[in-house]
């Protein structure tokens, strides 16, 4: 019983399940994308899967992360630690987790529309190739937006049956938002990452990561605007859009001495960022 229990540990700590700040920041751009398609209430069964392939599929992107900086991961702080790394589990036993996870996950999809399956080959395909990108280029993170905004495209086509144009303000508010907070989530460990010869756009941004961060954080905004103008939204997203502000202006400041611990909690914030859109977008649908 208590190796099961040890097993279990081990494999809720590879995958993430842990540390839920990547699901959410998945889940909040995926209901609101399921929202918008449906105008309204989307469908149960629909809304159902997609909250379960959040879970699931973000930590197959763990997983296969894990994997791939496997032999680096051991040289950081903040990653020596992770099962892969301190040997706690093998290789081959954490790409079998991730194969069965994964099959799991492309078995829900299976469950809608021919063109989801066809988008979720796709988002497989990008998870997979992701954590690799670090080896090669110096951004990384906006592969990761497309990756982490993947969702939306398949929820328009889950909730519609197509991807329409609107989808794609959406799309690249989340992409925009995305290079943001990882860019603070990278300038975290951009020391040891120099290191061992990992690239971001930490370390590619420079001295000039805060005005960039600002930039895409400016981008993502009006995108969201748009997204929400194409909808034909009113006052309440409006006011969630301001709340957005706010917490981006805070960003901001705590990334502002570029101190590991403020530039991680940055990053947690955008968690905030992004429940307060999603529940404004729910609630101006409501009223």
């Amino acid at each position: 019983m208590s190796f099961l229990k040890g097993k279990l540990d081990v494999y809720m700590r590879l995958s993430r399940m842990d540390r839920p700040i990547g699901t959410l920041l998945l889940l909040w751009p995926c209901l609101m994308a399921l929202i918008l398609a449906a105008d309204g209430m989307p469908d149960l069964k629909v809304l159902v899967i997609f909250i379960l392939g959040v879970v699931v599929m973000r930590a197959c992107g763990c997983i296969i992360n894990d994997y791939a900086d496997r032999e680096l991961d051991s040289h950081v702080d903040r990653t020596k630690s992770r099962p892969l790394a301190s040997g706690e589990i093998s290789s081959k036993e954490a790409l079998l987790l991730f194969a069965v996870m994964g099959l799991f996950a492309f078995g829900l999809v299976l469950m809608l529309n021919p063109l989801v399956v066809q988008l979720s080959v796709v988002g497989i395909i990008l998870t997979v190739i992701y954590p690799f990108t670090k080896r090669f280029t110096n951004m990384p993170q906006m592969f990761l937006g497309v990756v982490w905004s993947w969702s939306i495209p398949m929820a328009y086509a889950a909730q519609t049956g197509s991807v329409p144009a609107e989808a794609w303000w959406l799309f690249f508010a989340n992409w925009c938002w995305t290079v943001a907070y990882d860019t603070m989530y990278a300038m975290v460990d951009r020391e040891d990452d120099l290191k061992v010869g990992i690239k971001s756009t930490a370390i590619l941004f420079g001295q000039y990561d805060r005005q960039f961060i600002g930039l895409f954080q400016l981008a993502a905004l009006a995108c969201f605007i748009t997204a929400g103008w194409a909808a034909d939204r009113g006052l309440v997203y409006g006011l969630g859009v301001i709340t957005f502000v706010g917490f981006s202006l805070y960003q901001q400041k705590l990334i502002f001495a570029r101190e590991r611990a403020p530039c991680f909690k940055a990053f947690l914030n955008n968690n905030w960022a992004g429940l307060a859109l999603f529940v404004a977008l729910g609630v101006d649908y409501l009223i």
